[in-house]
């Protein structure tokens, strides 16, 4: 098929081009008969080792090609047989042990008569474009795969479960300890003595997990490639053989490559701006091919973007621990209540940083239970918790009904709000909108009843002593902080003794435990089971996407108020009603063994405050004393004028009562109630009851 040119000019052209192609081409051509046995092929050829293009001369193609890992016979018999070219198809082979890729297009070859001559084909080595794509695609993966999660550790598992197999026969991801808990890295050269955990290992079936378990911290010893490549930050590219240099110095790990039967390793340190959070292993092993220099700058890149990430998941754990120490300093450490209502934090997987719980002691034994939320960055959101924390205890002391108290606090958000507005353009707070939910509900004892009014969708939970389960409509007000400024909403609601409030900053929680199914519905013996054992109870029975959203919940237990405590006398509206509270006044509280001192300045307040609702007040007069934790008095009258410390002067004969009543008392105050208005005070008592 070599034929030499007859002296025609065109034959002698086609001739040299010929060997032109055979002795010059750089493509791989190839001239097989019709048994498919090699005729020509030319220099571009690729052959095993040790076999020269004229040994290849009439063996079947079979044979001369069988490094080629597809069906050589198939695909050139099919050409020969059905005359349809075959052009472009990939094909894979092995050259000496190294895997390579190539480019086949075989055409069959025949006669002017028609006669079937053989195949031709051409081959393309494509093994560097498919290496490049490959590492591309490896790059881009890590570029996807690599950073969705906020934490270091998962962020080196996602970078060894991308790289290998496709890139490595095995990887090891170690980290800076203190990285993980979100402090700074430290600068290179790595301090001696700083400890590595290794955070991550992937090896596929061929390497098992014990060889570079996880979980383990180490200090590395100091000459090897692995402290170097921390030292000077970088990379190293390394052929490991029998006899390791550095052997000696860290004899686990050559042991553990020993093992493994590595050939082939890059150490690529996790470095961002001259500091070190941790080093790459990546490690080959028969028969994959060793690293080369093309491989490393690809390690350096998968390297930088991991740090990357690594480090922005350190600036999230770093400001999310901030968040919560802040958020641990501004909630109560233990429930304040009092005797009639046994309440508990219930813990759900810690308390994100924008919620809160808390419970407020009233006067008149009356306990307040508060829920909400706060939207935003987590540093941000517990700041902002701690303000509206602040500002609705201090509401709280006015003894505001729930829907005037959240009335006055939306308007502090919206002074909040404000505030942000105000700050520099560069100020990434600025532009974070402040909105937040709250719920305020008040126990009341005496009255078995509970009056709750919300911002936002929350709303209260009630169980009564026999197992059903009702969720108070509540209407929703405006969201704190919003532009919205409709009226807020009380809603009364009746809790007989024993029944179990729950009151949370989710409304995830009262839809999932409102169901026929839910915990609290087929609890036992509510009055009388620990209240922790039930708030565990329901953390196992709560839905995986309500844990998730870290709610603050607070779970209460009513008791009625024992009726001996309590005392209520109606007064006439008269110059001797003073005089009859008094007597009322003395003879109970010698009933409940209050000491002389208490005894006196009770009269004396009670005296004062009944002839002020006598002189200023409408009828019916009403004084009742609770005997709690503090000493209670109220005076109740029909009127509605407020009254109001003031400081008389030396001359003048009147002025004088609330003042005496205020350095009596240790804290008085005024609450409106249809219809009409109740003065107060509480006193400690000197001795626990």
């Amino acid at each position: 098929m070599d034929g030499r040119a007859s002296g025609r000019p065109e034959d002698e052209a086609a001739v040299s081009m010929l060997d032109a192609l055979f002795h010059q081409s750089p493509i791989g051509l190839h001239l097989l008969d019709s048994e498919l046995r090699v005729v020509r092929v030319n220099t571009a050829t690729p052959v095993m080792r040790g076999v020269s293009v004229d040994d290849l001369v009439g063996r079947p193609a079979r044979e001369v090609y069988d490094m080629v890992e597809d069906d050589v016979d198939g695909l050139l018999g099919g050409v020969l047989d059905t005359g349809v070219p075959l052009l472009g198809r990939l094909v894979r082979a092995r050259l000496n042990g190294v895997p390579r890729y190539y480019e086949l297009t075989a055409l069959r070859l025949q006669s002017p008569s028609g006669a079937v001559l053989g195949v031709a084909a051409a081959v393309v080595d494509v093994t560097e474009q498919k290496r490049a794509e490959a590492r591309t695609g490896v790059l881009g993966a890590v570029r996807t795969r690599v950073g969705r999660s906020l934490d270091p550790a998962v962020t080196g598992e996602e970078l060894a479960a991308t790289v290998v197999p496709g890139f490595a026969d095995a990887a090891v991801v170690e980290v800076v300890d203190t990285v993980l808990r979100g402090d700074d890295p430290p600068l290179a050269p790595l301090p001696p003595g700083v400890p590595l955990l290794r955070t991550a290992f992937a090896g596929g079936n061929a390497l098992p997990t014990q060889a570079f378990p996880v979980g383990e911290v180490c200090l590395l010893p100091a000459p090897t490639p692995f402290s170097q490549a921390l030292t000077d930050l970088r990379p190293r590219l390394l052929a490991l053989g029998s006899d390791l240099d550095w052997g000696s110095v860290d004899g686990a790990r050559a042991r553990t490559l020993r093992s493994v039967r590595a050939h082939s390793l890059l150490v690529v340190p996790l470095t961002l701006h001259g500091a070190v959070l941790g080093l790459i292993s990546l490690y080959r092993r028969e028969p994959s091919p060793p690293f080369e220099t093309s491989d490393l700058a690809l390690a350096v890149e998968m390297a930088t973007h991991t740090a990357l990430c690594m480090d922005n998941a350190r600036r999230y754990i770093r400001e999310h621990a901030i968040a919560a120490t802040v958020h641990r300093q501004l909630l109560p450490r233990r429930p304040q209540t009092h005797a009639s209502i046994e309440t508990s934090f219930l813990s759900v997987a810690g308390v994100g940083p924008g919620a809160w719980y808390d419970t407020i002691a009233l006067p008149s034994a009356r306990t307040a239970l508060v829920a909400g939320r706060v939207s935003g960055r987590p540093l941000s959101a517990a700041a902002t918790m701690g303000q509206l924390r602040t500002a609705i205890r201090s509401l709280a002391a006015f003894d505001l009904s729930p829907d005037e108290l959240l009335a006055r606090l939306h308007g502090t958000a919206d002074q909040l709000a404000a505030e942000r507005a105000c700050l520099p353009v560069g100020d990434p707070l600025r532009s974070e909108a402040l909105t937040a939910e709250c719920v305020y509900a008040v126990h009341d004892p005496l009255t078995g009843r509970c009056t709750l009014a919300a911002a936002g969708c929350l709303t209260a939970l009630v169980v009564h002593p026999d197992a059903t389960v009702t969720v108070p409509t509540t209407p929703a007000g405006p969201r704190l902080g919003t532009t919205q400024h409709t009226p807020f909403v009380a809603t009364d609601v009746e809790v007989p003794d024993g029944s179990v409030l729950v009151v949370a900053s989710d409304p995830g929680i009262a839809s999932s435990l409102a169901s026929p199914s839910a915990p609290l519905a087929s609890a036992p013996d509510l009055r009388d089971r620990p209240l922790q054992d039930l708030c565990d109870t329901l953390v196992y029975r709560l839905p995986p996407d309500v844990i998730a959203r870290h709610p603050a919940v607070i779970v209460a237990r009513t008791r009625a108020f024992p009726p001996d405590r309590c005392a209520s006398w109606q007064l006439d509206q008269e110059p001797a009603a003073a005089a009859l509270a008094r007597r009322h006044t003395r003879g109970q509280l010698a009933e409940w063994g209050v000491d002389d001192d208490i005894c006196h300045s009770t009269q004396l307040i009670v005296s004062e405050l009944v002839t002020n609702a006598v002189r200023y007040g409408m009828p019916p007069i009403l004084l009742r004393l609770i005997h709690d934790s503090t000493l209670t008095c109220e005076v109740r009258d029909a009127g509605l004028a407020t009254p109001h410390l003031r400081h008389a002067g030396t001359t003048e004969e009147g002025g004088r009562g609330l003042f005496i009543t205020a350095q009596l008392a240790d804290t008085w105050g005024t609450r409106y109630t249809p219809p009409g208005k109740t003065i107060w005070t509480e006193q400690t008592l000197s001795s626990p009851t």
